[in-house]
């Protein structure tokens, strides 16, 4: 696997590696990761070979490798008699994967994970969002069809590519849930205490990226007409990413500012797990989601789940299994979280199928799909070239 992004930088992406790589392992599978070195908070694991980077320009949050570095690989990779390359993300790792695939024989799979024509906007905003969303799809178009095969993790993804004109075999293969590690009992007693919550606060909780694509000042904007009828309710904002400040901004204009706790990143071995189980509601509203794993990851700690059913989260979202599936407006999405804040039966009924629900989403089946893909990419690679 090759990868522009891994922990310690935390997103969809790095989670979603780490989750098949465990699983992969755990099956018999021998995994390397080639990823960006990090200044800070990297921690050596085997079988992952970090790569010399710099920052990228205007984005303090990742790393752009050295490209000759990735190509002095080849050797290394033909030693341990690599059978495949699979990509993760479109950048230096997109074309030194491909360039390593052809060097040395092996079929290039990639997982398309971002939608980045809904993204790109946010970032460069001096020009016109037509023609950034137009440059996105071409150039997206142009990495794939240089692919033997692309995982998309959802079916609105899957149809998006092809849309696009994607030709390349696509399976949808979505990423799991490490469900022992992720849910194992952790002492989230003293969590309200810590961040000075009061006993009866009603808390939402939203977990993920602070970033512009994620829709969070959509929940921030419902929250005068929650606290109307909840006046204790919380809004808890955990992560990390550039829309902090102006969600902040948001918080203070929209005359809530009182109710939004922004905590930052919450470490994935203990206080996340307690932020989870401490909240009444989740809730999310992305309308980019290629998957939204913290949506299956809130429903196996038994928290129940108001959001959108946008783009990726259609396929994980099933209405009464653990969630309440919110119209893409204030009005909507602020009744059903209030139902759920008033109807204590209703949340606890929620709370219970969404841990029987979550346990169909574990990483293992998943492995078992991708490693089905991997077998038959490796037949009509063997096949293609004795032809």
């Amino acid at each position: 696997m090759i990868s522009d992004v891994y922990f310690p930088r935390v997103n969809g992406v790095s989670t979603s590696i780490a989750s098949f790589r465990a699983a992969l392992e755990r099956i018999g599978h021998s995994v390397t990761l080639i990823c960006p070195d990090y200044p800070v908070g990297q921690v050596n694991e085997p079988g992952v070979l970090r790569i010399p980077s710099r920052q990228v320009p205007g984005d303090p949050e990742d790393r752009m490798m050295r490209y000759r570095d990735l190509l002095a690989l080849a050797a290394k990779l033909a030693d341990e008699d690599v059978d495949l390359i699979h990509v993760h993300t479109p950048f230096t790792a997109h074309y030194a994967g491909v360039a390593l695939g052809r060097q040395l024989g092996l079929p290039v799979v990639a997982t398309y994970h971002t939608l980045f024509e809904e993204y790109i906007h946010h970032y460069i905003r001096w020009l016109p969002r037509r023609w950034l969303r137009l440059a996105a799809r071409r150039l997206s178009v142009h990495q794939c069809q240089q692919l033997d095969a692309l995982v998309a993790p959802s079916r609105a993804m899957q149809q998006a590519l092809t849309h696009y004109g994607v030709t390349t075999p696509i399976t949808v293969i979505a990423t799991g849930l490490a469900l022992e590690s992720f849910c194992q009992p952790q002492d989230d007693s003293e969590f309200r205490a810590h961040y000075h919550l009061p006993k009866e606060a009603r808390l939402l909780l939203y977990v993920g990226r602070a970033a512009f694509e994620k829709n969070i000042d959509f929940l921030i904007d419902i929250l005068p007409q929650v606290l109307a009828e909840h006046p204790t309710t919380r809004l808890i904002i955990t992560g990390e990413g550039p829309a902090i400040e102006s969600l902040v901004r948001r918080a203070q204009e929209v005359g809530v500012a009182d109710a939004v706790l922004f905590l930052g990143y919450l470490d994935r071995h203990g206080p996340l797990q307690a932020a989870y189980r401490a909240a009444d509601v989740f809730v999310f509203a992305s309308r980019t989601e290629t998957q939204g794993l913290v949506l299956l990851e809130a429903m196996a700690l038994g928290t129940p789940v108001v959001s959108t059913a946008k783009m990726g989260t259609q396929d994980v979202l099933k209405e009464g299994e653990g969630c309440l599936i919110a119209e893409d407006n204030h009005d909507d999405f602020a009744t059903k979280v209030n139902r759920l804040l008033s109807d204590e039966p209703l949340r606890q009924q929620l709370a219970e199928r969404a841990q029987t629900y979550a346990t169909s989403w574990h990483e293992d089946a998943k492995s078992v799909e991708l490693v089905e893909l991997y077998q038959q990419l490796l037949v009509d690679h063997l096949v293609n070239a004795r032809k």
